[in-house]
């Protein structure tokens, strides 16, 4: 019964802090054809802590790997200074489109959201070293971890890398749940904890969790 009823309230909980941030109608839109189209996008909370971070650590320029169909774009977009640049990367072409659609409906010009059709990977090797203020990971692979040590080097002193959806659907809080995705996510965060000489880490409750690693 006990149990039962805190179930409840953390639920309760979890849509306060989920809605209390009120998403622009844009990205409401994008949010709607992310679901349309089977697209994982960051939550209401997730977009809402990445837009005042961005602003708190006063972002310039930023990469988001992994665009889906431009929530989290929208919100990265919002909270980087004026005149600064997102540059996103995404494998389907599809995903680019709605995205440009997304941004085109906010008024947010070329200029200052890149949106790139490629390999995320690939395109991040390509990066400047310690060009970036931000990296924002939606996108996991085999490669997650020559992915980290790629948003190390891109990343300047002090820059945060950012993984969406590290909990993945939860999973990952269960030791019991050893299917390979959890297993590879639940190593990739643990690694990033231990390397204390390069990363100071973090992992915030929104959405479907939210790791933070600010390079040292």
């Amino acid at each position: 019964m006990v149990t039962d009823f805190m179930s409840e309230q953390l639920e309760k909980v979890r849509e306060f802090i989920e809605s209390f941030i009120v998403e622009e109608l844009e990205i409401q839109s994008a949010r709607s054809r992310g679901s349309e189209l089977g697209s994982d996008e960051p939550s209401q909370g997730t977009g809402a802590f990445l837009q005042m971070l961005a602003r708190a650590i006063q972002v310039h320029s930023a990469v988001e790997l992994g665009t889906g169909t431009g929530v989290g774009t929208l919100w990265l977009a919002d909270g980087i200074k004026e005149g600064g640049t997102l540059t996103s990367i995404d494998a389907e072409a599809e995903h680019v489109h709605l995205a440009r659609q997304a941004c085109d409906e906010m008024g947010i010009s070329p200029q200052r959201v890149r949106l790139i059709h490629g390999a995320p990977y690939e395109i991040l090797r390509k990066l400047t070293d310690s060009g970036y203020d931000m990296i924002v990971v939606r996108e996991y692979s085999d490669e997650s971890g020559n992915l980290i040590e790629q948003a190390h080097r891109v990343l300047r002193s002090g820059g945060v890398c950012l993984l969406v959806h590290a909990l993945h659907g939860g999973k990952v809080a269960d030791l019991a749940q050893r299917d390979e995705v959890t297993v590879a996510r639940r190593e990739l965060l643990r690694n990033l904890r231990a390397d204390r000489e390069r990363w100071t880490c973090s992992l915030v409750g929104v959405g479907d969790g939210l790791f933070m690693a600010v390079k040292r």
